[in-house]
């Protein structure tokens, strides 16, 4: 990978505010006033109930919707449309299934006109960092879902991003193909260091990845929490479930959904 895509995008946030209009009519505000900085090759998880504005978050910033009010720039760059610096992986794996794995991966070079066989040798080396070393040949239908979905990643990584944005995309995944795909996408992130902004329900899982924890209110989305994890790497993770340290951050999140009435305290 060049330089740039292994240090990251730095993303600025300032004032985001998205409202939607219901068939009613009415306003319904998703997102209120969000400010946040992200270092270049940071790894940020957002964490929050359903419907407070996480993927609205992730859709802003990935281009794919309008903002209401407020901005959004990638290393200096207002962002108002899909940014080929920033690669997204979605919940579902979203393949072709008429297109072998290599042809899925290679899909966003084609697209872009650009030059496939040039991008071949990368797209074989990234199956391989993630497992599927010979698989390229294969079809969807022949893959399990926690592969279908490290296809995907590779498939995002494929154009070097300086940003990957992942919205919840290990939350279909039985617990052990979850947990394998968690340490894997660390791996993989240690080795790249491009900035990461990860969407998950999952406290767990968003303590265990991240340098850096957000906690969203119910909506209208606000950020209740920004909090840092300072956690040495590599982590493991049973070693990380040992932790007081782990287990401290995880109470601090769980109090906070406590306090908003998210979890019940028993």
């Amino acid at each position: 990978m060049n330089a740039v895509s292994q240090i990251g995008a730095a993303v600025r946030i300032d004032q985001l505010s998205k409202t939607y209009k219901t068939r009613e009519d009415d306003d319904v505000l998703a997102l209120d006033q969000i400010d946040l900085e992200f270092e270049p090759g940071s790894f940020v998880a957002v964490v929050g109930p359903s419907g407070c504005g996480k993927s609205t978050l992730l859709s802003l910033v990935a281009g794919l919707i309008g903002a209401s009010a407020g901005t959004i720039a990638i290393d200096g760059e207002s962002i108002s449309k899909p940014h080929p610096k920033i690669g997204v992986v979605f919940q579902s794996d979203l393949l072709l299934h008429w297109r072998t794995v290599l042809d899925n991966i290679l899909l966003p070079i084609e697209i872009k006109r650009l030059d496939v066989s040039k991008y071949r040798p990368h797209a074989e080396e990234l199956l391989a960092q993630v497992g599927l070393g010979g698989f390229g040949k294969k079809y969807p239908s022949e893959l399990s879902g926690g592969m279908r979905q490290r296809v995907a990643i590779c498939r995002a990584l494929i154009q070097e991003p300086g940003l990957l944005l992942m919205d919840e995309p290990f939350g279909a995944l039985d617990a052990l193909t979850r947990e394998q795909m968690i340490m894997d996408l660390q791996s993989m992130w240690l080795r790249v260091r491009n900035t990461v902004l990860f969407i998950t329900h999952g406290i767990d899982e968003a303590v265990f990845l991240a340098d850096r924890v957000l906690v969203m209110s119910p909506r209208p989305g606000r950020i209740d929490l920004d909090l840092k994890i300072d956690i040495a790497r590599p982590r493991r993770w049973n070693d990380a479930h040992e932790d007081k340290a782990y287990h401290a951050y995880v109470r601090q999140i769980r109090d906070i959904f406590e306090a908003k009435g998210v979890l019940v305290a028993h």
